[in-house]
């Protein structure tokens, strides 16, 4: 019997089932969207049980079209929307409330607090992150402190926390019946929980943020058998061998395996991620120290990241906000329909700004309008915010690799070409216009879904599947490739107005 590999995919907004062969070539795909809860501005929510059978019903899916069963499964890897918080009953598996989502901002408040007391960078050092809204640490405060009972049951070791990677892997394993509470590296290194050296919870951090380290899931490796399928009679007994957050999925999708090796991911938010190999390196320029991945009882691989809360959800809020486009794929048909975006520019800063600004405080624009302006030239602007925010995190990158901040490449060069996945990657002009904007070649593979393909790997390198990643690397094939062409007075006068069009984002909200 043909053996392949199932990926699940939770993300911001979908959970998504994906088969894959040894090729690393897709055979079936399963995707449900679940529900964006905003009860406030500035908050975003997901039920953790509505996403549960979400997961569980792209499993069903994913298997029925490529008409295969568990048996046919060598491995299940998790990849996840990483920071997004969820606390558990233990002993019901009731969340106590529902999860607060990566982009949510509500504990700014409590994160002015640390910063007063030692700065933006005071745990920099020890976890490798500035103090942001961001991360888990703050939330999982947040729920303790506001959710009624919450804080005396998670001192008596009855609730459990997790990133969705635990809270998924929990269920599949078994959920009240056995299932495992486990994360991995990469899931662990965006709490601020984490010590990024030693890979392992730091009190010092825990009490800082008023966690009970009782509540945490046991950390392990990201290419590892943490257990095998119970509850879900779909995966029973099939081993889950594989989890990677998804920015690191994508990045070992895109066969990142070596030092100066980087990719950007187009999702919800964008991602770029740099290997700089078996230290942390910290940036001089607003980038983030993480764990990429670790493979097993390796040493761990570690890079930088530059982190852009708003992509492809803007799209989303130009279809449900605003109405002016019927599907996100409409996107791309509006945009085109003018020659350029007329002088309109969009700060996207719906939950501020992260990389490699970190404004909190900053919130969306609009800027340029005229009476010219129609809702083709907003959904260029929209489209173009996407590329200028990567460009942005380009040129903090370029920067570190210039002042020697990262050594050991070989060279101080900055990237030569900018390797892309997600969504947004499909989209010829968006990619064109990053090729432009950006001054380097835009690079498309041939398997876009890297995130799902770099749980797979994962999970197959664990169960014997693949041999080796020098097996992955070889799966890679370029599929396009853009080159600029826009002349360099265009690129100039457009990022100078693209800078001024951030700073009037600045320190919105009070």
């Amino acid at each position: 019997m043909e053996q392949y590999v199932l990926a699940i995919d939770e993300g911001t907004t979908s959970a998504r089932a994906i088969v894959f062969d040894h090729s690393g070539s897709i055979i079936s795909v399963g995707q449900r969207e679940f529900t964006q809860i905003f009860p406030h501005p500035g908050w975003a929510e997901h039920d953790p049980v509505e996403v549960w059978g979400a997961v569980r019903a792209v499993v069903a899916e994913a298997l029925q079209q490529a008409d295969i069963n568990r048996h046919a499964l060598a491995a299940v890897g998790i990849t996840n929307q990483r920071e997004t918080t969820v606390v558990w009953d233990r002993n019901t598996g009731e969340p106590v409330c529902n999860a607060i989502v990566w982009q949510d901002t509500r504990t700014a408040p409590f994160i002015h607090e640390l910063e007063a007391a030692g700065g933006p960078d005071r745990f920099r050092d020890v976890c490798g992150l500035r103090l942001s809204p961001y991360f888990s640490a703050s939330k999982i405060r947040w729920i303790l402190d506001n959710v009624p009972g919450a804080r005396e049951r998670a001192e008596a070791g009855d609730l459990c926390f997790g990133n969705m990677d635990s809270w998924v892997l929990w269920n599949l394993t078994g959920g009240v019946h056995g299932g495992v509470h486990i994360t991995d590296v990469t899931n662990a290194s965006r709490t601020m929980l984490m010590d990024i050296r030693t890979l392992a919870w730091r009190s010092g951090l825990c009490e800082a943020f008023g966690v009970p380290m009782l509540m945490l899931p046991e950390i392990r490796s990201s290419s590892e058998i943490y257990g095998y399928g119970r509850k879900n009679g779909l995966l029973i007994d099939t081993p889950v061998a594989g989890i990677l957050g998804d920015q690191q999925a994508a990045a070992f999708g895109q066969a990142c395996f070596r030092p100066g090796m980087a990719k950007n991911t187009y999702g919800t938010g964008c991602f770029m991620l740099l290997n700089t190999g078996e230290e942390p390196v910290f940036s001089r320029h607003g980038l983030l120290t993480t764990v990429a991945y670790r493979l097993g009882g390796a040493k761990p691989a570690y890079a930088l990241e530059g982190s852009v809360a708003v992509a492809g959800s803007v799209v989303q809020w130009l279809r449900d906000n605003l109405g002016i486009i019927k599907s996100s794929s409409d996107i791309a048909v509006l945009a085109s329909s003018v020659e350029d975006n007329g002088g309109v520019y969009f700060v996207p800063a719906f939950s501020g700004l992260f990389a490699p600004y970190w404004q909190d405080s900053a919130r969306g624009a609009i800027v340029g309008l005229t009476r010219y302006a129609t809702a083709g030239h907003i959904a260029r602007a929209a489209e173009e915010s996407i590329a200028f925010q990567v460009n942005d995190v380009l040129d903090a990158m370029d920067a570190d690799i210039m002042d020697a901040a990262i050594r050991g490449f070989g060279s101080r060069s900055p990237l030569a070409r900018l390797t892309v996945d997600g969504g947004a990657a499909r989209d010829d002009m968006l990619m064109q216009f990053q090729a432009d904007v950006s001054g380097v070649d835009v690079v498309r593979p041939k398997v876009v879904e890297t995130t799902a393909l770099g749980a797979a790997y994962a999970a197959g390198l664990a169960a014997g599947f693949w041999s080796s990643t020098d097996e992955l690397a070889a799966n890679w094939q370029e599929d396009k490739r853009w080159t600029p062409c826009m002349d360099v007075g265009s690129r100039r006068q457009a990022l100078r107005r693209w800078k001024k069009a951030v700073a009037r984002a600045f320190d919105w909200a009070e």
